[in-house]
C-alpha cells in the first residue's frame, strides 16, 4: 500500500517512514510545500493529513490529487508517530483484507 503523509513536523520525516515500513506500506512525506508538489503525490492509496502543522494551500492540493488519484484521504489534528500507527492499524487491515 502507498501512503502520502502531508503534513507534520521536519524532525520526524523518518520515524513517520520506519512507522510505514513496519506495516509494509511505502511512504512519501511532505512537511513543507513545494513549487511542484502535486506531480510528487503520485497515485497513493491513502493520504494523511496533519491538518495542525499544514497550510491551507497544501490541503487544497492534496485533496485535488486525492481525488484524481480516487485516493482515501485520513486527516488528523496530531502529527505524533502514535497517531501515525493507529491510522496504519485501521487502515492497512482493511487494504490488507481487500
Amino acid at each position: 500500500m502507498s501512503i502520502v503523509i502531508i503534513g507534520g513536523h521536519d524532525r520526524m520525516v523518518c520515524q513517520y517512514k520506519k512507522v510505514c515500513r513496519e506495516h509494509k506500506c511505502k511512504a512519501k512525506v511532505f512537511t513543507q510545500m513545494s513549487g511542484n508538489l502535486k506531480e510528487k503525490i503520485g497515485r497513493p492509496d491513502l493520504i494523511v493529513l496533519f491538518t495542525n502543522t499544514v497550510s491551507h494551500k497544501m490541503v487544497r492540493c492534496a485533496l485535488l490529487e486525492a481525488e484524481r488519484a480516487n485516493a482515501e484521504i485520513v486527516r488528523c489534528h496530531t502529527s505524533s508517530k502514535n497517531a501515525l500507527e493507529e491510522i496504519l492499524m485501521d487502515k492497512c487491515s482493511v487494504f490488507g483484507s481487500a
